[in-house]
């Protein structure tokens, strides 16, 4: 049961509002702010409406089988929960009450290399699958070690993002004062006495902390976060996504696909899935919307690669439109950040029954029973 606030949430707009309510405003556009003017992140979802959804009648539609399989695993509807930075920020419930969501949602967890709780602390949280992020580091040791746990801790997958030789320019962050850990100056003060159980959970629960490298350097998290960032490695190339797969030797994504050529690419270098991605609109503003792409790709790798959309996913229908053009399945992060920033873990429930209970529906009305019938007879393109 959620509480009479998050029932009057209907829609993840409506859940993006509660958020922006409840927490200081740095946290917030943390969340909901992209790189540059923010064309890409407007257009990752507008982009949807370049094509219509063609539904199918007089077909028995009583029973609904939204169950898929990704990384070996099979869920609950065709959406997981993509990997995001430094959860504690938004809510004290973090990435193990995401984890649990998600769990009891019956989708895959993502879990995020700068995460404020550890790989074995989300493995402990649930027993529902998970994955997780990684970044080629200059410390190749680093990697290892993470792959290790991660077998350890029984991840179903790893994703490898490619997309951040350098942090995108989040102009959004500056005008705000948004800095980890968050710190009280002049400017910000006033923001955050108007928040005051955002204050309270910040300051009486578990210290924010970059936990997946809390045993390897000691500091605080500005440390750490520095430590993080100085380990990109902008040398990276395709023979070091090669070594990671196969020291992880099992299913691996290679997450932030953005043209045909580079899927092409991940397939030849051994991975079994790609994520068509441009980080929610945080990194290369301009670039196109991930549903743009899924065509090309489709063409390039259809049947060699597990194809991921990531990227304005915010209703039912736009996970059918990118079922139809060929995805395997599609995952997204701001949608339930922002009912974690609206309620914590009851929050993130609200936001994954949402769109559940939208893909549903939306299958229902489509004419589509499972979701291997969600074919590119159910869409056609909008002539120009």
């Amino acid at each position: 049961m959620f509480s009479k606030s998050l029932d009057r949430c209907y829609n993840i707009a409506k859940l993006r509002e509660r958020a922006q309510k409840r927490m200081p405003a740095a946290m917030f556009h943390y969340i909901d702010g992209a790189a540059g003017d923010e064309w890409t992140m407007r257009q990752n979802t507008s982009a949807f409406d370049r094509w219509e959804l063609v539904p199918h009648f007089l077909v028995d539609v009583s029973e609904i089988d939204m169950r898929t399989k990704v990384f070996g695993q099979e869920i609950s509807m065709p959406f997981f929960c993509s990997p995001t930075a430094m959860s504690r920020l938004f809510h004290h419930h973090g990435e193990t009450g995401v984890a649990r969501a998600a769990h009891r949602a019956g989708t895959l967890y993502s879990l995020s290399s700068i995460s404020t709780e550890s790989i074995e602390e989300a493995a402990a949280a649930t027993e529902g699958p998970k994955v997780f992020q990684v970044y080629v580091f200059k410390d190749r040791g680093l990697n290892r070690e993470f792959i290790q746990r991660c077998k350890d801790s029984g991840y179903a997958a790893l994703a490898l993002t490619v997309d951040v030789p350098i942090a995108g320019n989040r102009e959004r962050d500056l005008v705000t004062g948004m800095t980890i850990p968050p710190k009280l100056t002049a400017a910000t003060l006033f923001n955050f006495a108007m928040h005051p159980r955002w204050v309270w959970n910040y300051f009486t629960h578990k210290p924010i902390e970059l936990a997946n490298v809390r045993d390897r350097i000691s500091g605080d998290v500005t440390t750490l976060v520095s430590f993080f960032n100085d380990q990109l490695d902008r040398t990276v190339s395709w023979d070091d996504a090669e070594w990671m797969i196969k020291e992880w030797g099992g299913p691996f994504a290679i997450k932030g696909i953005m043209c045909a050529d580079d899927a092409r690419r991940a397939a030849e270098v051994g991975a079994t899935a790609v994520v068509i991605s441009n980080h929610g609109g945080r990194q290369l503003d301009t670039s196109p919307a991930p549903i743009e792409i899924l065509p090309e790709v489709v063409d390039a790798v259809g049947g060699k690669l597990e194809i991921i959309l990531e990227g304005g996913v915010r209703r039912g229908v736009h996970v059918m439109k990118a079922l139809a053009l060929g995805a395997t399945v599609c995952a997204a992060g701001r949608p339930y950040l922002f009912g974690l920033g609206a309620g914590g873990e009851a929050g993130v429930d609200r936001a994954l029954e949402i769109l559940k209970t939208d893909i549903e529906r939306d299958m229902r009305l489509l004419g589509c029973r499972n979701v291997s019938e969600i074919d590119a007879s159910r869409v056609r393109e909008i002539p120009r």
